[in-house]
Order: C-alpha cells, then structure tokens, then sequence
C-alpha cells in the first residue's frame, strides 16, 4: 500500500513543478489560503516536508518548543529560496523522496493535493486530480481526527457525498448532507473555503 502512495505523490509533485515552470515569478508573492503564507512560503513548506524524516521531525519540533505553527514557520524560512526559481530548484531536487515525519503515508498526499491548490488557485492554475488520489486522500481526511489535522469529528456529524463519484461518507444523521465534488470535499474538511450544497449546509457553515 505504501508504494502506491507514494506513486502518487510523486505524480503530483511533478505536476505542480510543471505547472509552476510557466508562471512568472512575481506572481508568487500572491497570498495562499493559508493564513500569512504566500504561494512562494507553500511551496517552500512542500521541499521543507519532503525533506523530513521521522527523527528529524521530533528534533524540529523539540527545537520549536514543540509549537507547530513556529516549526512550520522555521522550515519555510529555511527552504524558501532567494527567489521563486530557487525554490522551485528546491522542490524538483526533492521531488522523489519518500521521507515522511511520524505520520500516515497518506498524509503526504493530503499535502501534496490540498496545498497543490493552495499553490494553484491563486495563481488561477487549475488540475484534474487523479479521482483515486482525491478519495484516497479525503477517506483518511475523514478518519483523522482534528488534532491531528484531520476531519474525523466532521464525518460523525455530517455526511458528506461526491457529485462526481459514487462516493457518500460520514455517519451524519438525515438532513446532514452536504455535497460537492470530491476535491471540494477534500478542500472543506481540510478548512478550506469552498462552494458547497446540501440540506446540511446551514450546520456545516455554523459548524465552522
């Protein structure tokens, strides 16, 4: 199973480097859904997880004072490069990588989807994402918990069906449904703003 995953991952750094390759470099300085990040600081935040491994992660983070947010910000700092093209550089020379913090394997492909539109959207690139990696991604999204970044306390309230797949997941009791196509899925468990409907939108809305 986790020879699979990483196929994928892989497939998907490649595109966003191929996506990445046309755009200027002044573009990158557009902010990204993620509070205080550039796209140029999500990219970075992508060589800086490629590049981590299990036991370099528990040393980042005992040097952060076990604070995520200032570990985050510290391997951003350290892996964005002097400009777009260098860090771009960063990211082709760690595309292959199969090093991963103390974490799922699946996980890395939550990263690479879920920031790729971090990356993407604001520069107004899009890609259609293999459907096996979006579900893949958005099955375990849902059985991790929050504090671990995931949405599994969203999936016990809420039932959450694809209007591109024949995919309806989530224990949500009736008139919990809400719906969008997986990426959206993906994107909304994963606190991104997103377009959704369903009779369960107003719950979901206050929910967030």
């Amino acid at each position: 199973m986790g020879d699979d995953v990483w196929a994928m991952v892989h497939a998907e750094r490649a595109a966003l480097i191929a996506d990445l390759e046309g755009v200027d470099g002044a573009r990158w300085d557009q902010p990204s859904p993620c509070p205080g990040w550039s796209v140029h600081d999500v990219v970075a935040h992508l060589v800086d997880t490629a590049r981590t491994t299990r036991l370099g992660f528990v040393v980042a983070m005992a040097r952060a004072g076990f604070d995520f947010d200032r570990q985050n910000a510290r391997g951003v700092a350290r892996e964005r490069g002097a400009s777009p093209a260098q860090t771009l550089e960063r990211l082709r020379a760690v595309a292959r990588r199969t090093s991963t913090p103390p974490a799922p394997r699946d996980s890395r492909l939550v990263e690479e989807v879920v920031h790729g539109e971090d990356i993407r959207r604001p520069l107004g690139l899009r890609r259609t994402y293999p459907a096996e990696a979006v579900v893949r991604a958005l099955r375990f999204q849902l059985r991790t918990p929050a504090s671990f970044g995931g949405a599994k306390e969203t999936a016990a309230r809420f039932r959450l069906a694809a209007t591109d797949a024949d995919l309806a997941l989530g224990d949500g009791p009736e008139g919990s449904e809400v719906r969008g196509d997986a990426l959206a899925l993906l994107l909304a468990v994963s606190g991104r703003p997103v377009e959704l409907t369903g009779p369960g939108l107003a719950a979901w809305e206050a929910s967030r």
